[in-house]
């Protein structure tokens, strides 16, 4: 029997993350992408980066400074991950930074965009920015000395800093050193007199620079960017009673995390920066030196100042069923289940249930999680107005949802004010489900209606993310959501569940159960298959499952779009595993779980990735499909992205993916044949209602398409 423990058969997670963050980035350098899109891709990959240093390799550090040299699965220690992410971090970020500078920058240019420096300005445009310094900058500039009596000032997380080196006048000595951090009071990118021509704010403060050191003479200054620790580490005992205050001070706490990341430009000299890195309290290994404006995310900044539609992707609306309008959306739903699959399907299908049941006098009760939600949110605003129409309205709050927390406390807090009762999460576990369950009394009953999703509740971010979502009154599955808000809200065990499964534990366990019924359809000659899709894998005991399975000969398909900690083409150990990638306009997000049992396939949709926190550490839900034509539907969804050969990168077995070969194959982009499928939709709709109202310009008698009787009486 193969031992499946064996660290030669994992992938390091960290460099598993940096080869998906490297498959955005090949987006940016794909020129059938349009070029502000292929902008855009390569700020992605920068924010990307910026987050990931600012909390895993921010952890990794931690361990290493309390001597922490346990091995993760692929056998390296914090230590030796950190020294592998040094050498291929600091490669990609030459990467983005040549991407920028031989592509990106040179294409604009061409397109008649263009990002001036300092050297490249007109007396105009040289007299205009003066001007533009001295009444919006410099009021704003606090230039900072740093010697015996003024200490290293403090820099804030993700800011853009200049150091400066100074002589003073009659004096030979260098030695003068201070910094000012950039001001963002009017935007990283200011646009030039000159149309289509930009500057950036740090190069306009370098260029006025003298003016803050009168009597000192500018000997070098350059620009620097800092990340920080920004790890949030809430207690999980009972000494803190109120969870909303801890978030609250350990947000405080969080912005005066360690350094763990500094980048600046490559002119820098080697004394100012050594003495920098010093002064930061910095590991040389994270500090970076790049060719080229410091921090990418500025063309995020330069992208919304630039007004040219086709050199975007073509502007796209999703379809939404006329069967899931306010004033027949309950009756729909309770005739059948809807299956929603976002961008291509409208999310405002999701706001509207909401904010129907908000507005409708039959509903007695809304229950809701919430995760992320965007920042003028229309769930909101309906969530508030149901609970001002008396009904009983309860929402849970994730407040620990990272990055997003200070912004979930202040929707908590607004929600309370308008009479909603709010539960923080739960202590010790972060609530990642996301579910909607609406109470209503119909004909002196009680039904429950319930969306299912495996995607945020935010409707910004659903115009570019694939998630799945079910609309359903199932009686079942209504029930068990209900004990599922029985148990996040108060002190209840149900013992079980009809549908549901829960995490933690309850996927786990039915995961390994669905795969181990594969396992043994394998061994006794029946049909055996599994296809997931979800967005990382790096549990290592599903891991080693799953290569039970393969070890079977059970046929495993998995679509994955970041991390996965499991290696392919192993011999008897992942002979029949394949694993694709699709990384396109779209983030792809959903989670697909299907088992082939024996030729009657069971599928099921879910919030949770296969990773241990989300399996272990958070309250995730999974849920069957038990209509077959909507089990059909998503599989049919499967097998499109699996025949994606545009845009899926295969996982080979040493390691990288690489694109399909189309050579005499047709192309198929699996997002691109979604939004056809979602147009041709909308047209077939759009012509129904012309038709229909057409009809109404008609006595019956001469309308033939009211039914074929009376058409065929006339």
């Amino acid at each position: 029997m193969v031992d499946f423990k064996q660290s030669k058969y994992y992938v390091n997670r960290e460099i598993s993350w940096l080869a998906f963050n490297d498959r955005v980035l090949e987006e940016a350098r794909d020129v059938y992408n349009p070029l502000l899109e292929r902008a855009n891709f390569l700020a992605i990959t920068q924010k990307n980066m910026d987050e990931w240093f600012m909390v895993r390799v921010a952890s990794l550090q931690q361990q290493v400074m309390i001597g922490l040299d346990k091995v993760d699965a692929s056998g390296l220690t914090p230590k030796q991950q950190l020294d592998q992410i040094s050498l291929v971090a600091g490669q990609q970020i030459k990467n983005q930074y040549q991407v920028l500078t031989r592509s990106i920058l040179p294409a604009l240019k061409r397109e008649g965009f263009e990002l001036l420096r300092a050297a490249d300005l007109s007396t105009t445009q040289y007299h205009f920015l003066k001007q533009f310094f001295e009444q919006e900058l410099l009021p704003v500039l606090t230039p900072m000395a740093i010697d015996s009596t003024r200490p290293f000032p403090f820099l804030a997380n993700d800011t853009l800093n200049i150091g400066v080196r100074l002589k003073k006048e009659n004096e030979k000595s260098e030695k003068y050193i201070a910094v000012l951090q950039v001001p963002e009071t009017s935007g990283r990118v200011i646009a030039l007199p000159e149309e289509n021509q930009y500057i950036l704010i740090e190069d306009i403060v370098q260029l006025f620079l003298g003016s803050l050191f009168p009597g000192y003479t500018i000997k070098e200054s350059m620009v620097f960017h800092v990340l920080r620790d920004m790890e949030l580490d809430i207690a999980d005992d009972e000494d803190t009673p109120n969870i909303l205050q801890d978030v609250q001070s350990k947000l405080q706490e969080r912005e005066r995390g360690r350094i763990i990341r500094v980048i600046l430009s490559h002119t820098t000299s080697k004394s100012l920066m050594t003495k920098l890195i010093k002064l930061l309290h910095v590991d040389e290994e994270r500090t970076y030196r790049v060719n080229g404006p410091i921090d990418l995310t500025f063309l995020s900044a330069w992208l919304k100042l630039i007004t040219a539609p086709e050199l975007h992707f073509p502007s796209f609306t999703g379809y939404t069923d006329s069967d899931l309008v306010p004033d027949q959306l309950f009756a729909s739903v309770r005739q059948q289940d809807y299956l929603l699959h976002h961008p291509y399907d409208s999310f405002k299908s999701v706001v509207s249930f909401i904010q129907t049941a908000a507005q409708d006098d039959q509903v007695l009760a809304i229950k809701m999680t919430l995760y992320r939600v965007s920042g003028k949110s229309p769930i909101i605003k309906a969530l508030g107005d149901a609970a001002r129409r008396g009904k009983q309205v309860t929402v849970l709050v994730e407040i620990k949802a990272r990055f997003d927390e200070e912004n979930n406390v202040h929707w908590a807090r607004e929600l309370e004010q308008q009479g909603v009762h709010v539960v923080y999460g739960l202590r010790g576990l972060k609530t990642h489900a996301k579910v909607v369950l609406v109470v209503r009394r119909e004909d002196d009953a009680i039904r429950r209606y319930v969306h299912l999703g495996t995607g945020n509740y935010n409707d910004v971010t659903a115009n570019f993310y694939t998630d799945l979502g079910l609309l359903t009154s199932d009686s079942e599955l209504g029930a068990d959501v209900a004990s599922v808000f029985n148990i996040l809200t108060g002190y209840s065990d149900p013992g079980y569940f009809h549908q549901l499964h829960m995490s933690p534990d309850g996927i786990r366990e039915f995961i390994y159960e669905q795969i181990d019924n594969e396992i043994t359809n394998a061994k006794a000659g029946r049909p055996a298959a599994i296809k997931m899709k979800f967005n990382s894998l790096s549990d290592e005991q599903m891991i080693r499952r799953l290569y039970q399975a393969s070890y079977a000969g059970v046929k495993v398909q998995l679509i994955i779009r970041g991390i996965t900690m499991l290696k392919v083409g192993l011999p008897e150990v992942s002979d029949t595993i394949e694993v694709h990638s699709i990384v396109g306009r779209f983030l792809e997000h959903s989670r697909i779980y299907s088992f082939e049992n024996d030729g009657n396939p069971k599928v099921y949709l879910s919030s949770a990735d296969l990773m241990t926190r989300n399996l272990n550490r958070r309250v995730e839900l999974l849920f069957p499909l038990k209509n077959e034509l909507i089990r059909d539907k998503v599989l049919a969804i499967f097998q499109t992205m699996w025949d994606d050969n545009v845009k899926t990168r295969v996982l080979q077995a040493d390691g990288g993916f690489v694109k399909k070969d189309r050579r005499g194959v047709v192309a198929l982009n699996s997002q691109e044949k979604f939004i056809s499928d979602s147009l041709i939709q909308q047209n077939k709709q759009t012509k129904l209602e012309s038709l229909a109202a057409a009809t109404q310009q008609f006595e019956p008698l001469n309308n033939p398409f009211l039914n074929e009787e009376q058409g065929n009486e006339s």
